[in-house]
This record gives C-alpha cells, structure tokens and sequence, in this order.
C-alpha cells in the first residue's frame, strides 16, 4: 500500500484529513507499528481507527479502557455459567475431575475479550484500544507485553499466537501522562480539532444539505467556542450535530436568537452555556 492508497482510502471513506495524518497512518502501517492518537477529546481520533478498518475492508475490534480495566476484561474469561452446567451434566454421568477438567478448559468455554480477539482472528483486524489514557498505569505496563510480541499465554490451553498481526491505534485524551515505554513503541500522532474551513469540509461531508454560507458560520463559530477555555469544547460530532438540527429548522443564516435557542446541541454544561451565551454577538462577529 502507497501514500497515495492511504490518502484516497481515506477520502473515500469520508475522512477529511490532512498531509500529516496521511503520512502518519501510512508509515504504521508500512512498519506495523502501532499508531498513537493524542489530542483532546472530540477531535475525531476514535473515528481515525473506525475509518482505517473501512479503508482496509476488515473487522474493527475496540478496546474500551477506563478506570479498573483489568486483563480478564481485556484479554479472556472463563465461561463460569457454562462451565458449571457441564460439570452438573457430567458429575450427572459419573465422571471424574480429571475427566472434567479437561472439558471445561477448553476453547468452547473461552471468553475471548478485544485483545485475544484481535490476536486470534483468522484475518488482519483493526485493533482500536480507545482512551488508553483512562487505564490504570498497571494496565498500561500489562498491554505494552502484549504489544510487544502478539501473544497471549492462556494457563490450561498453552501460548496463542497472532496468525495475522493487527493493525492498532491507540487514542489517548492526554489526561495523565503515558509511560516512556509506550511512546517509544508507537508511531506518535497528534490529533488537533480542525481550523475554521477544514471543519467546514467536514461538514459539507457529512451534512451535505447545509447552505453553503451557514456550513461556513457554523464552523467558524465553533472555532470562536473552543478558545473559550470551557470545560469541555465542542467535539466535531457535536458540530455535526448542530449542522443537522440548523438543517432540519431549515436555517439559513445563523443569527443571535437563533444560536441562543440551539446552542445546546453543541455545548453540553451549563457553565459552558452560560459562558458562551454571553459571547454569542462577539463570535457572530468573529471577534
């Protein structure tokens, strides 16, 4: 695969994107490294790993993290339930626990979670491990293991091996500090919200029934929002979804009254709103 493959695979998932992504997705997937996607929340790093997997025409397989994640969530668990109603049926047929034992340790009993499951897929996966940021440091240490060889050691069924290697995209919110260790396996890739007219691209994308001035007024508005230093600035799903609501009001043109009554299709906490209502005509305006 070229440059060139990636960036058209890219446009023709619907992807705006720009020379530095391109290139950065190219060459973690020439290297088969995996691709680390820093950059504040909303700013369309998740839909980066959904986009590659559309572009590679394979399954994506996402790894959710978050405070407590352990490696039984991520990695396996053992069927209990399943496990239990054999031994019943079994204990039922008088057989012993040596017997037993060698039934309910097997693979039809395996819970495979997202990373044995991107390990033993029986094709190249997309293997999106989403907000790393969130996990626990331990956990963090745990993944770079598997990172580092593609395999997974399972007590009572032995070591199994990645048949096809996965493509990964981690993602991080940059709210704590990832380990050295971490960065230094990944190609690293940061993840800013788009500019005024790269976002009004966006738009024109994905809501292309928008007028093409308000496309414009919509985009450079949000822009104005994210300088506000509010709690959370707006994502770009949520610049899309007020694009759609304008849209559906059958807006023309965005005017005071109007941004006031929709504005909390893009700002989601009341300090924000109270904060950017009081900006409303200074950002109509640009300033």
């Amino acid at each position: 695969m070229t440059l060139d493959d990636v960036r058209h695979g890219l446009r023709a998932a619907r992807y705006i994107t720009t020379p530095r992504v391109e290139t950065a997705l190219f060459l973690a997937l020439a290297l088969e490294k995996p691709l680390l996607a820093e950059g504040p929340a909303g700013a369309g790093k998740t839909e980066l790993g959904k986009v590659l997997a559309e572009m590679l025409a394979t399954d994506l397989v996402r790894l959710q993290c978050y405070e407590g994640l352990d490696e039984a969530r991520a990695l396996f668990e053992w069927n209990y339930q399943k496990q239990l109603l054999r031994i019943q049926a079994d204990r039922a047929e008088g057989l012993t626990w040596e017997n037993l034992s060698s039934h309910i340790f097997s693979a039809e009993f395996l819970l495979e979670r997202p990373l044995l499951r991107a390990i033993a897929a029986a094709k190249k996966v997309v293997l999106l491990i989403d907000e790393v940021d969130k996990a626990d440091p331990e956990f963090e240490a745990f993944l770079l293991e598997v990172l580092s060889d593609f395999q997974v050691s399972v007590p009572e069924l032995g070591t199994i091996r990645a048949r096809h290697r996965p493509v990964v995209v981690l993602t991080s919110n940059r709210t704590r500090e990832l380990s050295e260790a971490l960065v230094r396996r990944c190609l690293h890739l940061y993840v800013d919200f788009p500019g005024p007219e790269k976002e009004a691209e966006i738009v024109a994308l994905k809501v292309p029934d928008l007028d093409e001035k308000l496309r414009a007024q919509v985009a450079r508005f949000v822009a104005g929002l994210r300088k506000l230093e509010l709690r959370k600035a707006p994502s770009i799903a949520e610049t899309l979804d007020w694009a759609r609501g304008l849209c559906a009001l059958g807006v023309r043109e965005l005017d005071p009254a109007t941004v006031r009554r929709t504005l909390s299709l893009v700002v989601k906490h009341e300090e924000d709103l109270r904060k950017a209502e009081g900006k409303v005509g200074a950002l109509l305006a640009g300033r």
